[in-house]
């Protein structure tokens, strides 16, 4: 029997494009799926968009110019309404439709924010506890279940009786549980990668570990990662949208979509416009964003595609 030797690139040339992805192939992927998306829920969340990015063109009114003389003014189609006000205006005579578009724009950037700086930090904790495994994952997992076994708002509670309330303090409520809810999902997508042909090759030719992380498991957790930030920012619009209803979340003047429901409540039997319209805004927005979710979610899985 003769000793044959190992020529690397005879090994990496085994690695095939079929084998592993990358992020442009995974990102065309994206943007091909978004041709066949559901009309309804792409509209709805298009026009969120648009409201939210141009909202001072859009927007009728200043959010928080008070107006007491126009309080309680009823929408434009009932008896005693204005088409300055088409929606109407609330206690303070402040324009419901204005506050509504600029309180898009508050709930779209604060679930972004949470997401880009949750999300990163969950994906990279995900992908570093199921590659590298041993203590690190033990540790790593035990954190993340505790994270997850925490009560969102009971925390919110506590945290904004300690350090006061406001936007950047619910972004620093909200990411930890959002790192956690990426960390476990990507470590999970981790282990089953991390034991697929081209890693194990990538290891035999020298790729460090930084490098399989990034260049193999990285652009194959992708679409699970867009999937889930998608649903997530449903998930945050909501929570922010609790704190705020509870006087934990946006202090006022700013036009939370929770707090004008709140701000409204004692109102819903003789002025029900200034609590229905931002509520009605709060479940179109979630419900598209799971709908556009459960579709991504289906769009980019391969085994589906094939069907």
């Amino acid at each position: 029997m003769t000793d044959q030797k190992l020529d690397v690139r005879d090994v990496s040339a085994k690695v095939t494009p079929a084998d592993t992805v990358s992020m442009g192939r995974q990102l065309r992927t994206v943007l091909s799926a978004l041709k066949r998306a559901p009309l309804v829920p792409t509209l709805i969340l298009g026009f969120l968009i648009c409201f939210a990015v141009f909202a001072p063109l859009i927007a009728p009114h200043d959010p928080i110019k008070i107006d007491i003389m126009a309080n309680l003014t009823p929408p434009a189609w009932h008896e005693g309404g204005s088409s300055e006000y088409l929606l109407g205006t609330d206690k303070l005579g402040r324009d419901v439709l204005s506050r509504m578009i600029y309180g898009s724009r508050l709930s779209l950037s604060l679930s972004l924010i949470v997401i880009l700086l949750g999300g990163t930090a969950g994906v990279l904790l995900g992908m570093i506890s199921g590659y590298l495994g041993g203590f690190m994952d033990a540790l790593i997992q035990r954190a993340v279940e505790a994270m997850l076994a925490l009560p969102t708002i009971l925390v919110a509670l506590v945290f904004v009786f300690t350090f006061g309330f406001g936007f950047w303090n619910v972004v620093f409520i909200l990411s930890p549980f959002i790192a956690a809810r990426f960390a476990r999902m990507v470590r999970g997508e981790t282990l089953s990668i991390k034991e697929r042909e081209y890693v194990a090759i990538a290891k035999v030719i020298g790729t460090s570990k930084a490098g399989i992380i990034f260049k193999h498991i990285l652009p194959n957790v992708a679409n699970t990662v867009i999937v889930l930030a998608t649903l997530e920012v449903g998930h945050l619009i909501l929570v922010e949208s609790s704190l705020s209803f509870l006087g934990v979340g946006i202090p006022p003047p700013n036009p939370a979509w929770g707090l004008m429901v709140a701000e409204g409540r004692e109102y819903i039997a003789t002025a029900y416009w200034v609590s229905l319209f931002p509520g009605l805004a709060i479940l179109a927005a979630v419900l598209s964003l799971n709908l556009f979710g459960d579709w991504l979610r289906d769009a980019l899985d391969p085994r589906r595609r094939q069907l």
